[in-house]
């Protein structure tokens, strides 16, 4: 089980970068905030790799540094790679991944979100995210559906507690296009998506959601995020009780036909 809370290795290496550059020019951080129109705390976190440069930030830190383009290269790797740094392990290992489980309790999963919706879920970030940031995020989650079709195609399998299908995150539209968009997305050969039925007396999860991947090297991994941060399971006994988790879940769930008619039912309701 390991940690992802420090920040990604492209962000440390920018704010390394910035750093030596600042101090070559004979520059502070609160002298370099000031020409760049930021707070000292600010340029601080880029320093530190705890936050992306933003706007113009290298453009101008490049500039006032004197780093002749140095940063400027850098920061090009960074907007390639646009997600919190704390997913971007998961999200490499989700891309190459032979099979993909997910079971969710609050809100459609971030593979099967329509644009309209994932925007609505970012425009619920607390604390609020800026324009910018919000749209990043969408871009990369949509390049992230991309693993449905890939070749050779991953086995995706999802469990979805019947709130997150009919809560409205951004309204009746946005939920009506989003369970469209789910069941088109249920019709794939490669995917199957099961509702968890409200009235069960038991529950294999009541802990909270998980997302269990096989890899392309057919290892098992767990992935989990909570409020206090985000980590993988790799070692036994952990894991495997994770996977045999899910395959109670998926005995518990109603089967995918039955799922199929319910979201139609969820859908005609709105």
């Amino acid at each position: 089980m390991h940690s992802r809370e420090n920040g990604s290795g492209n962000s440390k290496a920018f704010g390394a970068l910035l750093r030596f550059h600042r101090e070559r020019a004979g520059l502070t951080q609160e002298a370099l905030a000031r020409r760049l129109g930021f707070s000292k705390s600010q340029v601080a976190m880029v320093e530190r790799g705890e936050r992306p440069p933003k706007g113009d930030f290298a453009t101008n830190a490049d500039e006032a540094t004197g780093a002749q383009g140095a940063l400027l290269a850098v920061a090009a790797e960074l907007h390639v790679n646009r997600m919190p740094h704390w997913f971007e392990e998961y999200a490499d290992e989700e891309a190459k991944a032979v099979a993909i489980s997910w079971y969710e309790n609050h809100l459609v999963p971030g593979l099967l979100q329509t644009e309209a919706y994932a925007r609505a879920v970012f425009n619920c970030h607390c604390p609020p995210l800026d324009d910018e940031e919000i749209d990043a995020r969408v871009a990369t989650r949509l390049e992230r559906q991309r693993v449905f079709h890939r070749k050779p195609a991953p086995i995706v399998s999802f469990v979805l507690e019947l709130i997150a299908l009919s809560r409205p995150l951004g309204g009746s539209e946005v939920l009506l296009e989003q369970l469209h968009h789910l069941l088109d997305i249920a019709r794939l050969r490669n995917v199957e998506v099961q509702v968890m039925p409200p009235d069960r007396q038991t529950h294999a999860s009541l802990s909270g959601p998980m997302i269990l991947l096989d890899t392309d090297e057919r290892r098992q991994l767990a992935y989990v995020e909570g409020p206090g941060g985000s980590f993988f399971v790799s070692e036994q006994p952990s894991l495997g009780d994770l996977f045999a988790r899910y395959g109670i879940l998926r005995a518990q769930a109603l089967s995918p036909e039955e799922s199929t008619k319910l979201i139609e039912q969820v859908a005609r309701g709105i």
